[in-house]
């Protein structure tokens, strides 16, 4: 088993939660740069967004963004726990896992998380 989060097929999972597929518009900048991307799936924990534009593993980023359905951004603060060149055909990307999200803003991406299961799984 890999010991460290950095993409490819022997990569361990270490996701407290299973994250739902969404499409999410993401601004997030570290340090010294400023992107806007599209988050692939979300959970309670953090979010996985496509990119190109790699951070290594550590990497501190500042998110913002909006939930579907409306309501106040998002804006949290985050570090890149897993990346991904895109092998096999998966997206390129980084695993963010979320740090100090707010209550309330944790409640309305776990009722998210819940609406995309239910449709899910009533879709099949």
């Amino acid at each position: 088993m890999e010991s460290e989060k950095q993409g490819g097929s022997a990569e361990v999972e270490r996701r407290k939660s299973v994250r739902s597929d969404v499409s999410v518009r993401v601004e997030y900048r570290t340090v010294d740069q400023f992107f806007t991307d599209f988050a692939r799936n979300i959970n309670e924990g953090g979010l996985f967004v496509g990119t190109e534009n790699l951070h290594p593993v550590g990497t501190r980023v500042a998110l913002q963004f909006e939930l579907p359905g409306g309501g106040e951004p998002v804006k949290v603060t985050g570090i890149v726990v897993r990346k991904s060149d895109g092998p096999g055909g998966e997206p390129a990307g980084m695993g963010i896992e979320f740090e100090e999200l707010a209550p309330a803003d944790r409640l309305r991406i776990n009722e998210l998380v819940r609406n995309l299961r239910t449709a899910a799984s009533d879709s099949g």
